[in-house]
């Protein structure tokens, strides 16, 4: 499947991801309406990895323009109780919203949002006060569910199958084939890359360009990602393309740039890369020339 994503993403100000064809919104960071214009009456899913108000402050306004009879769907992290109090809010302040649903997720659910195409949520530790029981950070992957004849059943005649169909149901005919379409991060440190792996798309944060400089950080504080470390493990996982965003301000496009060059190079990392660079909006993002 063919995807088209647009994005913006800088640390601190705004991070949202729109892919077109599934209809879906990651996060909703500020301008994300105004960026999309018309295009934003296509989403019907807005998956929120956490209550940061970079990824939220858009929300308002594009549920203003485009609430209608049961859509968007909205899920949040449910732990987190900042999206119980933004709906309450949301629809004081405007009767037209009224009709969207708001749905707190766990890890591990999943969720249909197109026919046979499932997004599944996956819990990160970027929320500094969480407790090990708490959900109130996600990301998410986004897979497609395929059903396809067992290999012992494919030379029989269409007679034998219909009636094999009638006598013990075609569910025990088939096998399912399970494609890992996308996976966006969410903010998050260094983690879950397991669950990252055999996957078309993957969209992770890319706060800090090294890890040297990250250290001298308070972590507490600072649960991000490392470009360097990102591209580090990347290169051992089986990744058709690798999207990078939520770059800290305090770099200059050519600082990310010549930073993702360098350590490709390092770690033998073969797959196209694609950036988000602070400030810019990034429209087709896949139709970009990669970085590497």
């Amino acid at each position: 499947m063919t995807l088209t994503i647009t994005g913006y993403s800088t640390a601190l100000f705004a991070t949202w991801y729109f892919i077109e064809e599934l209809r879906l919104l990651f996060d909703a960071g500020d301008g994300v309406a105004a960026s999309l214009l018309q295009k934003s009456r296509k989403i019907d899913h807005i998956f929120l990895s956490h209550a940061d108000r970079d990824h939220v402050t858009g929300l308002l306004r594009l549920n203003e323009l485009n609430a209608r009879e049961g859509l968007p769907q909205l899920f949040f992290p449910a732990d987190s109780m900042s999206f119980p109090a933004l709906e309450v809010f949301s629809k004081q302040l405007d009767e037209r919203v009224k009709q969207t649903r708001w749905t707190p997720i766990r890890a591990d659910e999943q969720i249909e949002i197109q026919n046979d195409t499932f997004v599944e949520s996956v819990r990160n530790n970027h929320a500094v006060r969480a407790q090990p029981h708490e959900i109130k950070s996600l990301g998410y992957q986004v897979y497609q569910v395929r059903h396809k004849l067992k290999p012992d059943l494919l030379s029989l005649p269409g007679e034998t199958l219909r009636q094999l169909a009638t006598d013990i149901g075609k569910e025990n005919m088939t096998y399912e084939v399970r494609t890992n379409l996308l996976a966006y991060s969410g903010d998050t440190p260094i983690e879950n890359f397991d669950r990252w792996d055999n996957t078309g798309i993957l969209i992770h944060e890319a706060t800090f360009l090294t890890n040297e400089e990250f250290a001298g950080l308070d972590t507490n504080r600072n649960r991000h990602s490392t470009l360097e470390s990102v591209l580090q493990i990347v290169a051992d996982l089986h990744i058709d393309t690798l999207i990078l965003g939520h770059f800290s301000s305090r770099y200059s496009h050519a600082e990310i740039d010549e930073a993702i060059r360098r350590f490709c190079k390092q770690f033998g990392v073969k797959i196209p890369v694609y950036r988000l660079l602070p400030g810019l909006i990034h429209r087709d993002i896949l139709n970009e020339e990669p970085i590497n």
